[in-house]
């Protein structure tokens, strides 16, 4: 999320803007035009972002506080036919927060909150920020070994289940170092289901707990969140977020960006373990007085029809999405529809503009920030096919795939690309741009680089390539390393590759994404050395541990058979060689296996398969 961005940084930016709208000279007035309206947003945005004082008395809750003084009645949360405003929503946080504190925690302790996506989630998360806690948003999708991992990142005091999970927390709550009887909140959905003899029943206890303020001053620098992110370790981190990040983000992405009005609604179809829904969307509303609608699960078939039903004019995306609804087939009212803006990252190029016309949205607020990192790009001046422009300190520097590294001279520094190249981002850290890492410090060292330009000076490494598109534009390309993106979820390949070494007759495995025509991210795709032949090879019992250890954005699409794999003097696993071969047989002279959609076995690849999954006739 971004950080502190000064007057000459910003003017700095713009002129560059101005610079790089010579090169499109059709465009020149209009987007004049567009940047001198944005103007008092920019200076509005500006005075958040230029917050410094960690120690000022300044968090998510001042401005839950404000929006309920200020607009009672406006509504915060809309979910199906429920209407939850402003009022409301502050008081059932104090509810929350008083309901916390009843049962031991305090400032600083953290919540683990595993619930879908409903208001009950975004109380207990209002709760807990406005106690001064953390509330650990555990993805949803995780169970057994991952899930018992996450839960024991936040060293929770509680754990806040809903009714729909609460099966995949049994099965290893026992596992858990705080499993005593009185830990869990249990948070009913729809009352099928009693709150069990062993947790705290939410609704009774809500009800019966007072909707005063929590007594407690909460400051800028004080943890908030933590949000989970896919690592190198096999297993997911958890990265820190403060109230600091989450105000600076309101200011950057709520004024510089979206400008909502008061009453506005914004859209909210991902996850809130998402930061692009946490933090991103929830911060923009609340800066403008503006509420969230929010869906259970993303639907491509309804997505419009709930724009239309809350009469949202604005929402909030990742490119899969937006890969998603392109997909649909076209409907007459694709453009009637109240959406002018959109803010996300990952919206590819070949569908940017397609995207705009199709569905009449004009403007895309586009940006890239990862959890843990310490800056941000925004497109705040709304440009086709870019992140945005980023004030802080940053450099792309050169990066050998075949090596997972960056490439150093013989002086041992870094090197950075020229413009139109592509590069590694990786972006300063100093005081003014503070990394503030994972709970885990060893893994927040390894996103360190030091002795970059000069002895002594200390980069984060994001991890991404960009494109230097000029004027301190970017374009995102694509991740590096032991982390790809598939169906909107980072997969990590380590965790995938010990998965599948569980199985006997798996020697060595090494895993890694490849591209598919039409998809964004990349597929999972796997390389064995295996103990036995692959007419041998029980892929039926592969089949199973893979669906029962691993969610199904991570199940490998793509298994090939080798007799060795390459590796560097360090015994790192070289993948370069195989992610350009990909899947294609013409390439690939050793058994290739794929799990097409919708089928219960891998099968073999064949010249036939490959050219349906090329021309589109077989789609995942």
């Amino acid at each position: 999320m971004p950080r502190s961005i000064d007057l000459s940084s910003l003017a700095s930016g713009t002129l560059d803007t101005l610079r790089l709208l010579t090169r499109h000279r059709n465009e020149i007035v209009p987007r004049a035009r567009y940047i001198l309206k944005k103007l008092p947003d920019i200076r509005e945005g500006l005075k958040v972002i230029g917050k410094n004082d960690k120690n000022e008395v300044l968090s998510i809750g001042t401005f839950l506080e404000r929006n309920a003084r200020e607009r009672p009645n406006d509504p915060a949360i809309l979910f199906d036919d429920r209407r939850i405003s402003n009022r409301e929503f502050d008081e059932l946080a104090n509810r929350w927060a008083n309901v916390y504190a009843a049962n031991g925690v305090g400032k600083g302790d953290a919540v683990a909150i595993f619930c879908e996506n409903r208001p009950e989630l975004m109380f207990a998360v209002a709760g807990a920020v406005k106690l001064g806690a953390i509330a650990g948003l555990i993805n949803t999708r995780q169970r057994k070994h991952v899930l018992v991992h996450s839960f024991g990142l936040c060293n929770a005091k509680m754990f806040v289940v809903g009714e729909e999970l609460w099966d995949a927390f049994s099965e290893v709550r026992n596992e858990l170092a705080n499993g005593s009887p009185r830990s869990a909140v249990f948070v009913s959905d729809g009352g099928a289901r009693a709150c069990p003899d062993n947790a705290v029943d939410a609704d009774k206890a809500v009800a019966e707990s007072s909707p005063s303020r929590p007594p407690l001053d909460v400051r800028l620098g004080d943890p908030c969140f933590y949000i989970y992110t896919s690592g190198t370790t096999g297993l997911p981190k958890a990265s820190v977020m403060t109230h600091f990040r989450w105000v600076k983000a309101s200011g950057a992405f709520g004024k510089l960006a979206l400008d909502l009005d008061p009453g506005d609604i914004i859209y909210v179809p991902l996850p809130f373990y998402h930061n692009n829904a946490l933090t991103v969307t929830w911060s923009s509303a609340a800066a403008n007085g503006a509420g969230i609608a929010i869906r259970r699960k993303f639907s491509a078939s309804q997505f419009w029809d709930d724009v239309r039903r809350y009469n949202a004019r604005a929402f909030c995306y990742i490119g899969e999405l937006c890969r998603y609804l392109m997909n649909q087939p076209s409907r007459p009212d694709d453009r009637d529809n109240p959406a002018q803006k959109m803010i996300g990252n990952g919206l590819r190029p070949d569908i940017w503009v397609p995207f705009k016309e199709r569905f009449g949205v004009d403007e895309v607020y586009e940006f890239y920030a990862a959890s843990e990192g310490n800056i941000a790009f925004v497109n705040v001046f709304n440009f086709d096919c870019t992140i945005g422009f980023c004030p802080a300190p940053y450099a792309l520097v050169k990066y050998d795939i075949d090596m997972d590294e960056p490439v150093r001279t013989a002086d041992g520094f870094l090197q950075r690309v020229g413009r139109g190249e592509t590069g590694l981002l990786i972006a300063e850290v100093s005081e003014k741009y503070a990394f503030d890492g994972y709970t885990d410090k060893a893994a927040s060292e390894k996103k360190l680089l030091r002795d970059v330009f000069k002895k002594g000076d200390v980069w984060f490494n994001s991890g991404d390539l960009l494109r230097d598109q000029g004027f301190r534009h970017a374009q995102f390309v694509d991740r590096v390393g032991d982390t790809f993106r598939w169906k909107a979820e980072n997969v990590s390949t380590m965790e995938v590759a010990e998965v599948l070494s569980q199985l006997d007759q798996v020697e060595e495995a090494t895993v890694y994404g490849v591209q598919i025509p039409g998809a964004d991210g990349r597929a999972g795709m796997a390389s064995l050395v295996a103990r036995v032949s692959p007419a041998e090879f029980d892929f039926g019992a592969l089949l199973a541990l893979v669906r029962e250890q691993l969610p199904p954005y991570a199940w490998p699409l793509f298994f090939r058979f080798r007799t060795a794999l390459d590796t560097t003097g360090t015994f790192k696993q070289m993948k370069g060689d195989l992610k350009k071969e990909g899947f294609d047989p013409s390439k690939v002279h050793e058994p290739l296996y794929v799990l097409v959609p919708r089928s219960d076995r891998y099968q073999p690849m064949t010249a036939d398969i490959y050219a349906r999954i090329q021309s589109g006739d077989i789609a995942f």
